[in-house]
């Protein structure tokens, strides 16, 4: 059990967090509540026999709402519908057959109403189950006219979607969460049904192309997909606000990595149709740090909206039956709200559907901490920004196309390594891209982004012409916008170099003189003279008004791989200098560093070195020299820092991920995460541009000492955050 001394104030605090939450019709649920849970039992999305009356028969919505309210709670999603059963007394989705006569969502709503928590329904969109059984016509169907398991969006299943929706509204609830409107999460790329064909042609005065065909008639298909997501969920958004004005409306989003074309959704396109976005960490299926890269690309695609993101109590996945240790909880969580999320925790029930009490100890020890912090999180909380990374959506599309990881790559690399680093993050994205969202950011980074439209390049421009300062990676700016490799880069003139070639290798290596003066400072902690491994692409650029800083070399290839008789797997060394390894470029009034390799794609790999990650920094470090915050802390640490909302007073945060060694397995994932059951003791320093006048730590166990601007503190805890007053 997690205990820590804190002052009395805090203790009666945590104590009113078990008392019914106050819910306000003049405000939504969604702008006042930072925390809930999502209840659904486990079985049925992976078939069920309507035999089985085992299935789900203690599945209780007043056993449920009890336990929120016990555990504070602030909001409850209920499990309404999936792909197989409803769980209220439905006339046009068939029943859970283990109820009985009993009616769950009416049981929660019944239950929640004295206690004014907010009740919102689950309900399933895609997934294969009694929908495509009962209406093959709502299947999609491939290029060649066969069927694939798959709804169609615009099929006649709004129709059935509409008739489900309008018997929960009758309940009296406050909102919905649906789910699944993907459109496949791999090939084959739907729909060509004669609904999606007719809708084509009437958008587009041509027909659908024959199949995947990469050219012009493929990006009106990409760009078809995506507004048939679009409209589907703007259609039952506007259905539902037309039935109830009060009724919240979000939907479970995919246009975030891992995932890429394949599912119809785009970055921007698709966050905020409803009255906010929810997305999901999977930590077991996407690795530790799709925490916060989750919340910070939500956080980026409407900055000011709010946003939710989905955690979970299982080890490895939604619908195992295990419990993750209080710290382990307690870290993703924290993780998210520091960033700026509201939080849910799903928990999926037992076959039988009943509650797990062990998991309900844990979820109240994490929610009467989220109510006695909870003046720490929330609107007035404004980010500290450094570095904003910029995320082009056709990159993904038409660069990386069927290998997304050749783009998420670069991506994933530029995040960690500012996590590393405690470098404060936005998410740009290329849909909506402003002068005004790029001048927030003391520095913009482009990770491996092939694809700069002209648009882009044109704000790039003014952005570092009147000061800004630009951190260039990899092939950004190197193809066209249908993917194509261009003779000369979009932004040879902000690089100050022409592109004489790239690359046709990934094992490339750089090395750095100790010779470059001011430059020097790009080389940073890494050893001088010595060729070292970037694995990821690289571009041979000839410096025209750029100063060139080191050398890029490209690998040995032996006579057997020349033959083609021995593969490339194994990254062979270097062998000769064909360019440099940094350009440094002063443009206007701002300055534009060019690496030539891609450190961050060698990081997000196999084969990443320290050394990668540090000509990363070495970079944001050279381009900002004084940051606002400065902030150095353990490699395990995340920080944030938010401004406000009190005048002249900054949060810092530090969430500890100490996770214990795992062994590799052979199939994917290749690691289950370490579970994180201690908390740890750390040390970290800050210093403050603006100066300090006091610190004021959360933990009555954190050791703080001021020095002037700097604080240096020690933490013994998963989640602490500091309150630092400037004036």
């Amino acid at each position: 059990m997690y205990l820590v001394s804190r002052p009395l104030a805090i203790t009666c605090l945590v104590l009113l967090s078990v008392l019914p939450v106050v819910f306000a019709d003049t405000v939504p649920w969604y702008d006042s509540l930072l925390v809930g849970m999502e209840v659904g039992p486990t079985g049925a999305q992976f078939g069920s026999d309507r035999a089985d009356v085992k299935y789900a028969y203690r599945f209780s919505g007043k056993d449920i709402v009890e336990a929120q309210i016990a555990a504070g709670s602030q909001y409850l999603v209920i499990w309404g519908k999936d792909s197989e059963y409803a769980y209220y007394d439905s006339k046009v989705a068939p029943k859970c057959p283990g109820l009985g006569t009993r009616d769950v969502l009416r049981e929660a709503v019944e239950a929640a109403k004295p206690h004014s928590l907010p009740v919102i329904v689950y309900c399933v969109v895609q997934g294969n189950g009694y929908p495509l059984r009962d209406h093959p016509e709502f299947k999609m169907k491939d290029s060649e006219g066969r069927p694939i398991d798959r709804i169609c969006l615009n099929s006649g299943f709004m129709e059935h979607l509409k008739a489900v929706v309008d018997e929960m509204l009758a309940y009296g609830i406050q909102g919905f969460h649906i789910d699944m409107l993907d459109q496949g999460f791999g090939p084959p790329y739907g729909c060509w049904c004669e609904a999606c064909r007719v809708r084509f042609e009437k958008d587009y005065g041509k027909p659908m192309p024959k199949g995947v065909t990469w050219d012009e008639d493929w990006d009106r298909m990409l760009e078809f997909r995506y507004n048939t997501c679009e409209r589907f969920e703007r259609e039952i958004y506007q259905h539902i606000k037309g039935r109830q004005a009060t009724c919240s409306v979000d939907f479970n989003y995919h246009g975030n990595p891992p995932f890429s074309f394949e599912l119809g959704q785009r970055p921007v396109q698709h966050a905020h149709i409803g009255d906010f976005v929810t997305g999901e960490c999977g930590v077991w299926g996407f690795g530790a740090l799709s925490t916060s890269l989750e919340a910070l690309f939500l956080r980026g695609t409407d900055p000011g909206r709010p946003f939710q993101v989905v955690l979970q109590r299982g080890v490895r996945s939604y619908h195992d039956q295990t419990t993750r240790p209080l710290q382990d909880m307690r870290w993703e969580m924290f993780s998210l709200l520091m960033h700026g999320a509201q939080a849910t925790i799903v928990d999926k029930t037992p076959f039988d559907g009943s509650l797990d009490p062990v998991a309900y100890e844990r979820y109240g020890e994490i929610f009467r901490e989220v109510a006695a912090k909870r003046a720490h999180f929330g609107r007035g909380h404004v980010p500290l920004v450094e570095a904003g990374v910029f995320f082009s959506h056709r990159t993904r599309d038409w660069y990386a196309r069927e290998t997304p990881r050749k783009y998420f790559e670069p991506f994933y690399g530029a995040h960690k390594a500012l996590f590393y680093e405690h470098i404060p993050t936005e998410i740009l994205f290329d849909e909506n891209l402003t002068l005004e969202r790029l001048r927030k950011c003391p520095v913009v980074y482009l990770p491996g982004a092939a694809i700069v439209s002209q648009a882009e390049v044109d704000l790039l421009r003014a952005y570092v012409r009147e000061g800004g300062k630009l951190l260039i990676t990899g092939e950004t700016g190197t193809h066209d916008r249908m993917g194509a490799p261009l003779s000369e880069s979009a932004l040879t003139d902000l690089i100050g170099a022409r592109l004489v070639r790239r690359l046709d290798t990934d094992d490339n290596h750089v090395s750095f003189s100790g010779e470059g003066g001011e430059l020097d400072a790009l080389a940073k902690d890494i050893p001088r003279d010595w060729p070292y491994l970037v694995r990821g692409a690289a571009v041979v650029y000839e410096p025209t008004t750029a100063r060139a800083f080191g050398s890029l070399y490209r690998p040995v290839r032996s006579l057997l791989q020349q033959q083609g008789k021995e593969g490339f797997w194994l990254p062979q060394s270097p062998e000769e200098s064909v360019g440099p390894a940094v350009l440094v470029n002063d443009f206007g009034k701002g300055r534009v560093v060019c690496i030539a390799a891609a450190p961050d794609t060698a990081i997000a790999g196999e084969w990443g070195m320290t050394e990668d990650r540090l000509l990363i920094r070495n970079g944001i470090r050279f381009l900002n020299p004084d940051p606002a915050v400065h902030i150095e802390a353990p490699k395990f640490v995340e920080t944030a820092v938010t401004g406000g909302p009190e005048p002249g007073t900054l949060r810092v945060h530090f969430a500890a991920y100490l996770s214990t060694p795992q062994n590799t397995a052979k199939e994917r994932p290749l690691t289950v995460p370490g579970l994180i059951e201690d908390t740890p003791i750390f040390r970290a320093r800050i210093e403050v541009a603006d100066g300090v006048k006091r610190v004021i730590p959360f933990n009555a166990s954190t050791h703080v000492k001021r020095h002037g601007p700097a604080i240096d503190v020690q933490i013994d805890d998963v989640h602490e955050v500091l309150v630092i007053r400037t004036r």
